[in-house]
């Protein structure tokens, strides 16, 4: 695959769309459990539909991907091997995790009142989501997580 997909995720698998973003990807999750609004939002906006719901796979999609695990490491697995999709760790957490946005960097200074104060004295690098606002920085959960995708993915 030599484009970056996008996906929509149906309600039925949202800790899925969590991952995905954090792998970097543009994953839009949807609460919307009308089958007729997911289809459309794929046509029009070429998102690859990631659901469990067996009755949506049967229809015009613009690409669909039906998700065969309830366990969300399994259901990452799965689309990363059917899309043989090549995960860059530069990309891992680009994204906000609860509203998909792509964070931005931020000034160190910025972020003093927002953070913990250890956290303020040990890290140099901090992102924010200009939606939600909320504030991101490598901690020690990053190393655990390249460790965790070496391992199983």
């Amino acid at each position: 695959m030599n484009y970056e997909p996008k996906f929509i995720v149906d309600f039925m698998c949202g800790r899925l769309a969590k991952w995905l973003r954090i792998l970097g990807y543009d994953a839009k999750f949807s609460r919307d459990t009308s089958r007729n609004k997911i289809l459309m939002d794929s046509l029009r906006e070429n998102r690859i539909i990631l659901t469990r719901d067996t009755r949506l796979s049967s229809k015009k999609a613009y690409k669909l991907i039906l998700i065969r695990s309830d366990k969300v490491r399994e259901q990452v697995s799965q689309v990363i091997k059917e899309l043989h999709l090549k995960l860059d760790k530069n990309k891992f957490f680009s994204r906000c995790s609860i509203c998909n946005v792509v964070v931005q960097s931020i000034s160190k200074d910025s972020v003093r009142d927002c953070v913990p104060q250890y956290v303020y004295e040990t890290n140099d690098e901090f992102f924010y989501c200009p939606e939600c606002k909320r504030i991101y920085w490598q901690g020690s959960h990053y190393t655990l997580f390249v460790k965790e995708v070496e391992k199983n993915l």
